[in-house]
């Protein structure tokens, strides 16, 4: 029984290490909002730089409101509405 306390407690010591290791790499978080094709979509993302932030958060929106890599690929190409990073 203490055994498994122990094997327990040390799990979620990774566990919240890990998570927490994560959360450090994530220096940017942007949320863009997409308009392509007669729709509209906002979706945010996080990422080690602001740069890849925003390409993140375009694409992520982008496969929300296009269908197919063209399609994909036009909508991340023009100007999102809106772009708010932190």
């Amino acid at each position: 029984m203490r055994t498994a306390l122990v094997v327990a407690a040390l799990a979620a010591a990774v566990a919240a290490a890990l998570y927490a290791a994560t959360l450090a790499q994530a220096g940017s978080e942007c949320r863009a909002c997409v308009r392509f094709g007669g729709g509209e979509h906002c979706a945010a993302a996080r990422a080690g730089s602001r740069e890849e932030a925003e390409r993140a958060a375009v694409a992520t929106a982008c496969a929300a409101i296009s269908s197919g890599v063209t399609a994909s690929i036009q909508c991340e190409a023009s100007e999102p509405l809106s772009m708010e990073c932190r």
